[in-house]
């Protein structure tokens, strides 16, 4: 999910297993462990100087159970060494670390695999892409009550039972609004399958998520021979079927057999894309696994990627969203959201 999410998911681990020894440096110590796996975003930047390569890096090795575990014994032992002097010699013990950057490691990618990005859980074994699809990768119903349970907890000492109260609290709505989105995703699952027998679609797999930044507006997409057929279903449509549906020709301007780089953005793209050409000898691939979003234009895909040739590679350029008026399409979003 966003830093911010994954940064109070860490702080949160950190209060639980050192809150009571070190009060709010727990926290702090937690929000770093849960930070650092997104530091493959500038580790693919460093390794690789190509941009696809760096971004497929991204969700891969450091988003790892097994960099979970060797991360904690070797950020553990770190912070062990650093902390344990002076004043605080003996106030907390390598166990107390190893533990605290486990956890905060191990729920960084757990809580990922909830998303439609995905995340390597099993890397370098393999690269399957754990993605549950049923929450946003930024979603404020999750993170915001989650946050202010944070923030209320540091303002009592460490030894008052309040802020095990709070952190209690923090976990437990932030883990039933989590329950809560996979009930939804089960059901909208259903109503996206029957919408489509409805509407004598004869296609060979389908895949939903939610839209940005809720749970209740969710999108469709169902893959047939030669078009994709994608929708739209708000929990508070009158009608118990997805609506706004767009066929979306299958567009290949290149393909897997030219450029391993085009195989490689489809497995991110678990298969849902359209490379197309444009001037000057570059391409737009598009990755239609994330919802269409509405522009003054009308629906666009979002998640976009301007490719070109160099030497016998595909590059990229950086990632630019096609959305000329964001207000435009928040608007949008709202309006669609609220049902129909």
């Amino acid at each position: 999910m966003d830093s911010l999410t994954q940064i109070v998911l860490g702080a949160a681990c950190g209060e639980a297993i050192l809150g009571k020894k070190i009060g709010n440096k727990a926290l702090l110590f937690g929000a770093l462990g849960g930070t650092i796996p997104d530091l493959d975003v500038f580790a693919g930047a460093f390794f690789y100087n190509n941009e696809i390569d760096a971004m497929l890096f991204h969700r891969g090795f450091m988003h790892s159970i097994l960099f979970s575990i060797l991360g904690a014994f070797l950020f553990g032992w770190i912070i062990y060494k650093l902390y344990n002097t002076g004043k605080r010699l003996n106030t907390t013990t390598l166990n107390d670390w190893i533990k605290l950057f486990f956890w905060s490691l191990f729920t960084h990618p757990i809580l990922d695999s909830f998303t439609p990005y995905g995340t390597q859980l099993f890397a370098p074994f393999s690269n399957y892409r754990v993605a549950f699809n049923n929450i946003a990768v930024a979603d404020p119903i999750y993170t915001l009550p989650f946050l202010l349970s944070m923030i209320i907890l540091m303002f009592y000492n460490r030894n008052n039972e309040k802020r095990r109260f709070w952190l209690k609290v923090g976990i437990g709505i932030s883990s039933t609004y989590m329950l809560l989105t996979i009930f939804n995703k089960l059901y909208i699952d259903t109503i996206f399958e029957s919408s489509l027998k409805e509407s004598n679609t004869n296609y060979t797999r389908f895949s939903t998520q939610p839209a940005i930044l809720n749970n209740i507006l969710w999108y469709g997409i169902a893959e047939t021979e030669n078009n994709y057929h994608v929708g739209f279903y708000s929990l508070l449509d009158t009608s118990k079927s997805f609506s706004d549906w767009k066929v979306i020709p299958k567009i290949r301007a290149l393909t897997s057999s030219e450029y391993k780089d085009i195989k490689d953005l489809a497995w991110f793209s678990n298969d849902y894309y359209n490379v197309e050409s444009l001037d000057n000898e570059e391409y737009m691939y598009r990755d239609l696994r994330y919802p269409l979003v509405q522009t003054q234009d009308g629906y666009k895909a979002i998640f976009n990627l301007k490719l070109f040739k160099e030497k016998n590679r595909l590059n990229m350029m950086p990632f630019k969203p096609e959305m000329e008026d964001f207000s435009f399409t928040m608007s949008a979003l709202w309006i669609r959201l609220k049902g129909k």
